[in-house]
Formats: structure tokens, C-alpha cells, sequence
């Protein structure tokens, strides 16, 4: 698929844990800040350096990243407004499939635990599912929670992400100064009114408790969007389907399982075409499904009892609860389903807009949703025995076989959109460094959002059949279904609300009423889920404690290991004793080392110096990283730092990416833009030295460089070329001709620079030479006086994770002759 279609393969590991690992593998040393430089400053200007403190000194990739700042500002999507009313038509098929199937089968679920004895029945069940759909996604998440994104990014990780970036509370400390200078980062300073904020963050970053607390908050909701993506294909492929039992004589429970059965593998077959290719009839297809609800749910409100309209008034809700008591509280648990899918109204909020989001709902959805509903209850006051298959039964006779094909496509489509959704959420937790490293394969070459992970879809494919095969009837996958949907909820009101204080600085009355008034709806709705475990409701809780459990080894084996790493560095001074030579000897060529540390010289490098018996008379040290942002931009991408003396040609390169940046590189083409960037480099520090020389004294850390005023050779150029690209390095050299000086014209090394000549043409004839990809194949284990626990995590759980997860040339995709890997073992 990856060689001639719109597909591509991303690497997401190396060879035994070198880079092209997800980012949260990236490890290195936090920077040093001084506490002690507050002194007597303004009070404003006290919380701002409280906020963002300086280091001890200038990074040189912090001068570099002052030279890129700002040169692209973030925008949000403007579009017009035939563009927001095109893209809330495509939101229909993404977004509310899931939302917009649950009349299939909410009714059932409701009256299957309280009886229809009285209209007072039909009128609560009915006050109830209106007010959760007004309340939940109408109130909280259209108007509250799509203003929590992250730079048009929605989803739990995006949440965290969000938090990451004001307060280190990242497990993995490889934050860099220069990754605040990224243009999209976006950081809003405390006002000194509010320090508040301030009082959080820091009470965040000096707990470790509080940082793992949240990750395993995030992890949860995580694991519940993961055990959606089993749940939804199965409940509403079922759902679909059971409309065929009071319609065929003889359609019985295995009839309807193994019809099932054949849409979930045709649906999960279909997957590697992309969700592109598969769904372009979504929209319409669910917008047809939407007209039908109202049509139909008009048409049984006048036929059968308009009366029904009393149950706008929230008394019957009361009156519900009086005369059923006990059954009243399970019902809650088939009422919660009227709201499935809601959270994909956050979580797939970078395919849209906001404004595209909430016009679709108000305008479409929600009435659609009510007129359904609202037929359903007049059907039921006329005939309650008739609650089993109350939308088949509540349809005109001549209308059933249009309405039941929609219904099967709407499931289908549904389920589509959980399944991406899932997808989209390991991919980000890999790039957090919360889930080993699987194969990817981007489906499209112009949406980064549609992504392909094949183990994930045939083990979704596997649990989808068991949970048909095993329960065989809706109501047990419901009671499954609620525990997920609501798990997932609560955690986005608690992240929501750390994000209200923190971020927004919202009063605290503001964020603690939010918190209060959806997160007591939210406890009451899972405490009538969790009453139902034995039926049904403990399958999202094995699936998430799974999932859990993988994320957080993954999470925690990774922490140790970077400590291991940063440990075993090498120093600069044992290089400085080894020379110039490295105490071996220098062929003419190119070694890219691919490492996890962004400051220090990584230990593998001496096993490689132990190893072999020549070295390359050019090393880079490549290290992709991942920040807590959704995208960087290309021109701020990629950071270059000399280690060592200039005779030793030891260079540092940081390749910066957000969790749903897409990596799509072919090494020829990697090779070359290195090379090219890292001449510019060359040239770029040459200057600096010649303006030293000049005696001209600068303050980078006081002096931004002007985004437009920027030399195209001054070093900005190796920044604004990306590094791993799929174009090709001839139509990338424009790129580096459109500004001016930012030297004076007396500080610049002129062409006959010796040093720099002398330097660039070594590169060169070790470019010629060839290039060798330098991996280390890692073990880890844990110490000998370690607990029992851990080794068995990390000896046992952990090193099984790694051994059968991406491995490194794959990723890379270069020829196995131009790779070379040692052996180390990490103790943690």
C-alpha cells in the first residue's frame, strides 16, 4: 500500500530504543534556573520570572530558536461562511455518528429496567434523555469545553499537552528554553491579579504525586476512548441489525449474531483504504439518517400524542424517580446512551472548526435528536408494549426498508468514526511516550488525521467479534457502553477545569461551579453504570485496566531508562583527553547516531568507540523530539549545536515534532537537507565567531533577531529547511534566499574563510563518502536490589513491550548495509 498509493509508512522506532522513538523516549537534563534573580523587581515582572525562569546561561539552540521566533504566527481557521457551513455539513459524518445511532436503542435499554405502567414512565424516561442531551453536549461541551483546545487540537491528550506546556509536569524532562520560542506554543503570562495560577503550577511541578496522579488521570480517559472503539462497532452494528428479528419470521439471536459478525469484519476490512476513501458518503449519508429521526419523530409526535411535550417540564423527572425509586436509578444507565459520541465533539475538533462543530450541533443534531426522541414517547403512550423495538415498530410500514439500510449505513458509519478516533489517540500517546511504538500508515497525503495502525484494527476486529459472539444482545453491551462513555467524561470535566484555573485564569467560582454541576451529573450518571458490572459493565474496566497498565510500563520504563541514560553520559573533558582522534582512527564519511538525550554525549557513543575500529570523520547525533504542542512548523523545526573543538566534527542535531506532526521522509533526501543544513550551520557560526572577533558584544538573551531581517546564509537557513521532508532537496532551496543581513557586513566571514573552507569541503568529501546509520540495540533491566515489582515490571512486562514493538531500520527505511548497532544494557 505504502509503495504506490496515497498511503505512507511512518517510523515510530528504532532499533532497540535509539531514536525514532515516540517523543516521551526523547530524554535530557532539565536546564539549571536560578531562583535566587527575583530580587526587586515590579510585581508583574516578578510572576513573569517566576513563570518562565532563566537559565544560568545562553543555549546556543536558544539563540538559534530567538532567530525563528514569531516568523510564522499561529492563526486560527478563518473561514467563510459558506466554508464553516460546508465543513459543519462534513461534521455530520465524522462527528455525531455515534450520537445520531443511539435512538436505535436508548428507549429499549431505559424501559427494559423501569416498566411502562403510567405516562408518569414514558414522560420521566423522556424529561430525562432531553435535559442529558441540553446539558451534556449542548451546555457543556459546545459551549464550554470546545474552548479548551490546543491550538484547534481537542482530545484528552491534547488537554494534557495543554497543561504541559504552562507547568512541567511531563514525567520526561527533556524541555528545552528554545521550545518556548516555537511560534505555536503560544504561552499566556499570569496576570498579577491571578496568582493563583502561578500557585498551581508550582504546586504541580514540585509534586511528583500531582504529576503522576494526572498522567494516570489522562491514561484512564485514554483507555476508555480505546475500549469505545470495541464497544461502539459492536453496540450499534448490533443495534442495526436487531431490526431484522420482528421483520423476518425466523431471524433469531444467532441470525442476528452472525450477520453482525460479517459487517464488523467487512467494516474492519476495509479500514486500510483509509477513512477517505471509505467514507466519502458520510455526510450525506448521515445527514439523510438525521432527516429521517426528525421526519419520523415528527410524524409519530402528531400521529400519537402530542401531549408528550409535557416533559419539557423538568418536574416529571421528579415524579419519575418518586414512583419507581431503585429501577428509576438503573434507568440512568440506558439514559446515559442518548449521549455516546458526545466527547468526539472535542476529540476530533482538528478536522474542523469550532464554529463548524457548534452550527452542526445546534442547528442539526440536537433538534433532529429531540423530534426523535419525542416521536418514540408518543409511539410508547400508545403502545409501551412495543419498547423492545420501539424505532423499527415506531416506523410507517411502507418506509421500514429505506429507514433500516440508513440505519445499517449510519452504525456503520459510527463506528468508522470511533475507530479513527482510536487511532488518533495511540498515535498521540506514542508520541507522548505513553504506548510502544506500532506501524503507521497515513492514508492520505493530505489530511496528517487519517492514520492506519493494523495491529490496532485486527485486535479491535477480534474484541468487537468476542463481545457480539459472547453477549448476544444489546442491553449487556449497554451497561458496558455507559461505564466507558461516562469514565471518559468525567476525566475531560477534571481536565477542563485544571485548564479553567491554570490557563484561563478563570474566577475560581466560575471553574468550581463547572466542576461541581457536570461533575455531580457525571458521579450520578456512573454510579448508576457501576450497579450493572456483573451484567455487562466490567468489560470496559478490564479493557481500560489493560490499556492502562501498557501505557503506564511504557510510561514509567522509559522514565527510568532516560535517568539511565543521563546517568552514563560521557563527559566533555574524557573527550577532550581522547583528541581529536577519539583514540581510534577517522575514515572519511558521515555517522548519524541516533540518541534520546538533547544535552550530553550519550553513553552508546563509547560502545561504538569500544566496537569499532574506525569512527567517521563526521558524527551527528540525531535526536527526534517530541514537544507538548500539535504542530511545529518546518522553519522552527530543526536546532544544530557543535560539540566539542572544531577539529572534532561532533554536531548535535534536535528535530522538533508536535503529536500530530506526520514524519514521512526518504533517507536519500534526509541525507542531503542534513548536509545542506548543516553547511549553513557552519556558515552561521562562522559569523558569530567573526562578530566576537569584531568585538561587537551581543545579548542573546535580551535581543530577539527581527523575523525579517534575517540573513539567507545566516544559519536561519538550516531551520527553515525540513530535515525529513517528502520533497525533493532541489525545490527546497528557494527557501533560502529572501532576506536580508541581520550581521553588520564588517562581522561576516568572507567566501575565503579558511577555517570555514576548509571545514565545509571536509563535510563535503565525507558526504561523498556515504553516510552510516549508527543504532544501539538496548537491553534493560533492572537493579539487583530493586523490589519485586519492579523487576518484574521491567525485567518481564516492560522488556516483552519492547522486543515486539517498531523496530529501528524498518522505521528508517534505510538499505541494512548503511546500518550498524552495538548491544548496551541500561540499568534501572
Amino acid at each position: 500500500m505504502e509503495e504506490e498509493g496515497d498511503s505512507i509508512e511512518e517510523g515510530t522506532r528504532s532499533t532497540a530504543e535509539s531514536k525514532w522513538v515516540d517523543g516521551s523516549e526523547v530524554d535530557s537534563e532539565y536546564v539549571p534556573f536560578q531562583e535566587d534573580e527575583i530580587g526587586s523587581m515590579q510585581e508583574h515582572g516578578g510572576l513573569r520570572r517566576r513563570l518562565l525562569k532563566r537559565p544560568k546561561r545562553v543555549d546556543s539552540f536558544d539563540v538559534e530558536a530567538m532567530g525563528i521566533s514569531d516568523l510564522h504566527k499561529p492563526h486560527d481557521k478563518d473561514l467563510s461562511a459558506l466554508g464553516t457551513f460546508t465543513l459543519a455539513f462534513q461534521t455530520l459524518g465524522v462527528v455525531y455518528g455515534d450520537m445520531g445511532t443511539s435512538p436505535l436503542y436508548v428507549f429499549s435499554d431505559v424501559f427494559s429496567k423501569v416498566p411502562i405502567k403510567s405516562e408518569i414512565d414514558v414522560l420521566g424516561a423522556l424529561s430525562l434523555v432531553m435535559y442529558t442531551i441540553t446539558l451534556i453536549p449542548f451546555a457543556k461541551y459546545v459551549f464550554i469545553v470546545l474552548r479548551a483546545n490546543d491550538n484547534g487540537e481537542g482530545g484528552t491528550f491534547a488537554l494534557y499537552s495543554l497543561i504541559c506546556r504552562y507547568a512541567k509536569v511531563n514525567l520526561l524532562p527533556n524541555q528545552q528554553r528554545a521550545d518556548e520560542q516555537i511560534s505555536s506554543f503560544r504561552l499566556k503570562l499570569p496576570t498579577p491579579e491571578l496568582e493563583r495560577a502561578l500557585n498551581i503550577k508550582e504546586s504541580l511541578e514540585k509534586n511528583p504525586s500531582l504529576k503522576t496522579l494526572l498522567l494516570l488521570l489522562v491514561l484512564m480517559g485514554t483507555s476508555m476512548i480505546i475500549g469505545d472503539g470495541i464497544l461502539t462497532p459492536a453496540m450499534s452494528v448490533m443495534s442495526a441489525v436487531s431490526g431484522l428479528q420482528g421483520e423476518i419470521q425466523g431471524f433469531d439471536t444467532d441470525a442476528m449474531v452472525l450477520v453482525s459478525v460479517v459487517i464488523l469484519i467487512g467494516l474492519f476490512g476495509i479500514q486500510r483504504f483509509g477513512t477517505g476513501k471509505v467514507g466519502f458518503l458520510f455526510a450525506p449519508a448521515l445527514a439523510l439518517w438525521f432527516f429521517s429521526l426528525g421526519s419520523i419523530g415528527l410524524f409519530n409526535l402528531i400521529t400519537h400524542d402530542v401531549s408528550v411535550l409535557r416533559a419539557f417540564n423538568p418536574y416529571y423527572i421528579y415524579l419519575f424517580f418518586q414512583k419507581n425509586g431503585i429501577s428509576a436509578w438503573s434507568a440512568l444507565g440506558g439514559c446515559v446512551l442518548c449521549i455516546t459520541g458526545a466527547e468526539a465533539m472535542f476529540a476530533d475538533l482538528g478536522h474542523f472548526s469550532v464554529r463548524s462543530i457548534q452550527i452542526a450541533f445546534t442547528c442539526i443534531v440536537f433538534p433532529c435528536l429531540l423530534l426523535a426522541y419525542l416521536g418514540q414517547a408518543a409511539f410508547l403512550m400508545k403502545k409501551p408494549s412495543s419498547f423492545e423495538r420501539v424505532f423499527y415498530d415506531s416506523v410507517p410500514g411502507a418506509f421500514f426498508w429505506p429507514v433500516f439500510i440508513i440505519a445499517t449505513l449510519a452504525a456503520m458509519i459510527a463506528s468508522q468514526a470511533m475507530i479513527s478516533a482510536t487511532y488518533s489517540c495511540i498515535k498521540q500517546s506514542m508520541a507522548l511516550g505513553c504506548f510502544p511504538r506500532l506501524k503507521i500508515i497515513h492514508t492520505s497525503r493530505k489530511f496528517m488525521g487519517q492514520i492506519y495502525i493494523p495491529v490496532i484494527n485486527w485486535f479491535l476486529m477480534i474484541m468487537c467479534i468476542v463481545v457480539v459472539a459472547s453477549f448476544r444482545n444489546t442491553n449487556d453491551i449497554a451497561n458496558a457502553y455507559g461505564i466507558a462513555e461516562v469514565g471518559v467524561m468525567l476525566v475531560s470535566t477534571t481536565l477542563v477545569t485544571l485548564v479553567m484555573l491554570l490557563i484561563w485564569q478563570t474566577n475560581l467560582l466560575k471553574a468550581l461551579c463547572f466542576l461541581l454541576i457536570f461533575g455531580t451529573i457525571e458521579l450520578i450518571y456512573l454510579s448508576a453504570v457501576l450497579t450493572k458490572i456483573r451484567e455487562g459493565g466490567w468489560l470496559p474496566l478490564v479493557f481500560a485496566f489493560c490499556f492502562l497498565c501498557v501505557m503506564y510500563t511504557w510510561n514509567y520504563g522509559s522514565v527510568l531508562k532516560y535517568r539511565s541514560e543521563v546517568r552514563e553520559k560521557i563527559s566533555m573533558d574524557f573527550m577532550l583527553e581522547l583528541g581529536s582522534t577519539l583514540g581510534t582512527v577517522r575514515v572519511p564519511g558521515i555517522g548519524l547516531l541516533y540518541n534520546e538525550l538533547v544535552q550530553g554525549i550519550p553513553s552508546i557513543f563509547g560502545q561504538f568507540l569500544l566496537s569499532l575500529p574506525a569512527i567517521q570523520s563526521t558524527i551527528v547525533f540525531v535526536c527526534i523530539k517530541y514537544v507538548p504542542i500539535p504542530v511545529v512548523p518546518q522553519e522552527e523545526r530543526f536546532l544544530f549545536r557543535r560539540i566539542g573543538p572544531t577539529d572534532y566534527h561532533i554536531f548535535r542535531c534536535v528535530a522538533r515534532y508536535g503529536y500530530k506532526d506526520v514524519r514521512k521522509e526518504d533517507h536519500h533526501t534526509f541525507e542531503q537537507l542534513l548536509v545542506e543544513s548543516l553547511e549553513k550551520f557552519l556558515i552561521k557560526e562562522a559569523r558569530e565567531l567573526a562578530l566576537e572577533s569584531g568585538g561587537i558584544d551581543v545579548d542573546f538573551e535580551n535581543e530577539a533577531v527581527e523575523p525579517g531581517s534575517v540573513d539567507p546564509t545566516s544559519g536561519e537557513g538550516e531551520l527553515r529547511i525540513p530535515l525529513l521532508s517528502i520533497y525533493k532537496v532541489d525545490d527546497l532551496k528557494a527557501s533560502t534566499s529572501e532576506s536580508g543581513p541581520m550581521l553588520p557586513s564588517s562581522a561576516m566571514p568572507s567566501d575565503e574563510d579558511p577555517s570555514l573552507e576548509y571545514e565545509v569541503s571536509a563535510l563535503r568529501e565525507a558526504m561523498d563518502s556515504g553516510f552510516t546509520y549508527l543504532l544501539a540495540h538496548g537491553d534493560v533491566r533492572a537493579r539487583k536490589d530493586s523490589f519485586f515489582i519492579k523487576k518484574f515490571v521491567i525485567n518481564y512486562f516492560y522488556a516483552f513491550l519492547r522486543r515486539n514493538c517498531r523496530a529501528g531500520a524498518a522505521n528508517l527505511r534505510v538499505p541494512h548495509s548503511n546500518v550498524m548497532s552495538v548491544g548496551m544494557t541500561y540499568m534501572v
